[in-house]
C-alpha cells in the first residue's frame, strides 16, 4: 500500500504521545503504509515501570505486527506471575494467597484455549521502545523533545503548533488527522472539548522504584504482586500497599497510599527507604532507591473519543487505577481499532463515516474498564472486614483481626471462612478473562444479522472468556494445521491490515467473489477456505466454535480481527457471492 502524498500536508497523521497508545498507533499506521509523524514532549520513552501486565488480546495485536517473539523475550513469562500473596510484610506472616493471571489449575486450560498467546509482564520502559523503535523502522517520523501546544482544524485537515524543547522555537505541522495519545492530562482532549464523566483525585498513592535482591523471599512463591497489610498504619488505619516485581527478583516497585485531602507527602530518599523497609519487614535488607513519584486514583472516562479530524486514545480518554492491569492493554487496543480505519480512509478504500465507528466501538470499552478497575479497588473492603478492620477505619487493636483468623476455635473458624470468601472477590481483579476478551462491538462497521437478539452469556462475562463467531465479536482462536503439518491459529489467517473472508472447503464461490470485489472496490481481500491445504481443521475445533456456519457461507473479518459480517447460508453462485460481499464491504466501509 503506497503512502498518500500531498504537498499541502506535512504528514497524513500526527500522533501526539509515545506511550502505549501513541507508540502502538505509530507502528500500526506505519505498517499500513500511512505517512505518520509521532511527537513526544519527553526526551525518551517512559523511565518508570508504570503499566506492566500485558494480556492475551494485546499479545495478539503484537503477534499481528510480528512483534510477539520480541515482546516475550523482553517480558516475564506467565508462570512467574501466578502467586499473589497477602502478608504482614514480605518476611512476615502470610495471610492468604490467590492464583492470578490465568495460572490457577482450573483456569490455565481456559486461557490456553482462548488465544495462541500467553499473558506476560512487560513494563513500560521495555514495551515503549519496542513499539516506537519498530514505528521508526517501518517509516514513521519520530520526534522527541517536541511539545504539542495547540491545534486548529478545518474540513481538510489539522494544523498543530509544536515547540522544539531543545531549541525553544515553535513551528506548525499540517496533517490530515491527529491522534491525541498524550496521557491522563491530555491537552489534545481538553482543546477539542471531549465530554467526560466521573471524577479525578479520588485517592493518592506513591510509587517507589528500588533495587534489592529479594529472590530468597519470593522464588518459592513467584508472583508479580505481594500485598502488604499492616493494620493501624496509613490512611484510616488500613495500612495496605503492594510490592510489585518489575524484573525478577532484583527490581521492584513499592506502592503505598497517602491522604489526598492532607498535605502532599515529602518523599525524599530517606522516607522512601523507611517505607520500603517497613513493607519488607527487615531493615537489614540492602535497598537502592531508583525513583519516587506520586499519583492520584481517578474514575473518569470520555463518552466520545473524537472531534472532527482529531481522535484520542489511551489514558487521554480512560483514567483509572492500575487494578486489573487494563491500562496499557486498553490503550494499545484503542490504537488497533483506529489505525486500520484511518488507513482505509487515507488509502481511498473507505468513506470518512468509518472513522465515527471508532468512538462508537471503543468508548463503551473504556467505560467498562474504568468501572471494573475502580470496583476492583473497592472489593478490598470485604478483606478489610474479614481482618476486623471494618471498612478500613482505625480500630483500637488493629491486629486483633489477624490474631482471630489464626485462633483454633469456633470464632477463628468463622473468621477464616470470611477471609476465604473475601479473597474470592479478587478473582474479578486478577482473573477477569472476560473483561479482557469479551468485547462485542456494535457500530455501523458491524452488520448485525437480521432479527439477531443479544445473546445471553453462558457464564459470568467478566470472569470467563466466551468466544463467538458472530458479527461484532473477535474471530475465535482455534488451532488448525498448515501445509507443513505445523499448528497455525485462525488469528494468523486474518489481520495484517486487510479484510479476510473465512469460508469452508466448499466455499469456492467466495474466491471468485473476492477477486471481483478487490478489482472493483480497490479493497485488498484475502480468502481462506478452512480445511483446504494450509488451513486444515484437523482437530475439528473450527466446527465447534463457528456457531453452525454453513461450509459454503462465510465470515467477513476486519483488519483488526473482528467479524464485520456473516453469511450463514450457501449462495447460488459466484455472482451472488460477489454481490453480497460487495454490498457488505460498501456498508462497513461507508462507501
Amino acid at each position: 500500500m503506497a503512502p498518500t502524498a500531498d504537498d499541502d500536508f506535512d504528514t497524513d497523521v500526527l500522533v501526539v504521545g509515545s506511550g502505549p497508545a501513541g507508540g502502538a498507533a505509530a507502528v500500526l499506521l506505519a505498517t499500513y503504509g500511512v505517512r505518520t509523524t509521532m511527537v513526544s514532549k519527553h526526551g525518551w520513552v517512559a523511565d518508570t515501570p508504570r503499566a506492566h501486565i500485558t494480556n492475551q488480546r494485546t499479545m495478539e495485536v503484537l503477534r499481528d505486527l510480528g512483534l510477539q517473539a520480541e515482546a516475550e523475550a523482553l517480558g516475564t513469562p506467565q508462570q512467574l506471575l501466578g502467586e499473589s500473596v497477602f502478608c504482614t510484610s514480605l518476611v512476615g506472616e502470610e495471610i492468604a494467597r490467590i492464583r492470578t493471571w490465568g495460572t490457577e489449575d482450573e483456569r490455565l486450560s481456559e486461557y490456553a484455549a482462548a488465544s495462541p498467546c500467553t499473558v506476560i509482564d512487560l513494563p513500560q520502559p521495555y514495551l515503549e521502545p519496542l513499539l516506537v523503535g519498530h514505528a521508526a523502522r517501518r517509516g514513521a517520523a519520530v520526534r522527541f523533545d517536541t511539545e504539542f501546544l495547540g491545534l486548529t482544524q478545518d474540513e481538510h485537515g489539522v494544523t498543530s503548533v509544536l515547540r522544539d524543547r531543545l531549541r525553544g522555537d515553535e513551528f506548525q505541522v499540517r496533517s490530515r488527522y491527529l491522534v491525541g495519545a498524550d496521557g491522563g492530562r491530555s491537552r489534545v482532549a481538553e482543546q477539542v472539548g471531549l465530554p467526560f464523566r466521573g471524577e479525578e483525585g479520588r485517592g493518592g498513592s506513591m510509587n517507589i522504584v528500588f533495587r534489592a535482591d529479594l529472590g530468597p523471599l519470593v522464588e518459592h512463591r513467584p508472583g508479580v504482586l505481594y500485598w502488604v497489610v499492616r493494620p493501624g498504619e496509613g490512611i484510616g488505619g488500613i495500612g495496605m500497599g503492594a510490592l510489585r516485581m518489575v524484573r525478577p527478583w532484583h527490581t521492584w516497585m513499592a506502592v503505598w497510599g497517602y491522604d489526598i485531602d492532607g498535605p502532599e507527602p515529602v518523599l525524599d530518599e530517606g522516607e522512601a527507604r523507611r517505607i520500603v523497609h517497613r513493607m519488607l519487614g527487615d531493615d537489614r535488607i540492602e535497598v537502592e532507591i531508583e525513583s519516587t513519584s506520586l499519583w492520584t486514583v481517578n474514575q473518569r472516562h470520555a463518552t466520545r473519543y473524537c472531534a472532527g479530524r482529531v481522535f484520542c486514545a489511551g489514558d487521554a480518554v480512560h483514567r483509572h487505577p492500575p487494578s486489573n492491569g487494563l491500562g496499557s492493554n486498553t490503550s494499545i487496543q484503542d490504537a488497533h481499532n483506529l489505525a486500520w480505519k484511518l488507513a482505509a480512509v487515507l488509502h481511498g478504500q473507505a468513506g470518512p463515516g468509518l472513522l465515527d465507528t471508532y468512538s462508537a466501538e471503543r468508548a463503551p470499552v473504556g467505560e467498562q474498564v474504568v468501572s471494573r478497575a475502580n470496583r476492583s479497588t473497592a472489593e478490598f473492603v470485604p478483606l478489610f472486614r474479614a481482618l476486623g478492620l471494618g471498612d478500613g477505619l482505625a480500630s483500637a487493636d488493629p491486629g486483633a483481626g489477624l490474631r482471630l483468623a489464626r485462633a483454633a476455635d469456633r470464632a477463628g473458624a468463622r473468621a477464616r471462612r470470611e477471609l476465604a470468601q473475601a479473597m474470592q472477590f479478587k478473582h474479578y481483579e486478577f482473573s477477569a478473562h472476560g473483561v479482557e476478551l469479551n468485547q462485542r462491538y456494535r457500530s455501523a462497521a458491524v452488520l448485525e444479522e437480521p432479527g439477531a437478539e443479544e445473546r445471553e452469556w453462558a457464564r459470568d462475562p467478566e470472569l470467563y472468556a466466551q468466544p463467538c463467531a458472530r458479527p461484532g465479536a473477535k474471530v475465535p482462536h482455534v488451532w488448525l494445521v498448515d501445509g507443513r503439518g505445523h499448528r497455525i491459529s485462525t488469528l494468523d489467517l486474518v489481520g495484517g491490515g486487510r479484510f479476510t473472508v473465512l469460508t469452508g472447503l466448499a466455499g469456492h464461490a467466495w474466491e471468485t467473489a473476492a477477486e471481483r470485489c478487490e478489482r472493483e472496490l480497490g479493497v485488498p481481500l484475502r480468502v481462506v477456505r478452512i480445511d483446504a491445504e494450509g488451513a486444515r481443521d484437523a482437530y475439528g475445533a473450527w466446527q465447534r466454535v463457528n456457531d453452525d456456519l454453513d461450509e459454503e457461507g462465510c465470515l467477513l473479518v476486519r483488519p483488526d480481527g473482528f467479524i464485520a459480517w456473516r453469511q450463514d447460508e450457501p449462495v447460488a453462485d459466484a455472482a451472488q457471492a460477489a454481490a453480497q460481499l460487495a454490498k457488505a464491504l460498501a456498508a462497513v466501509l461507508h462507501r
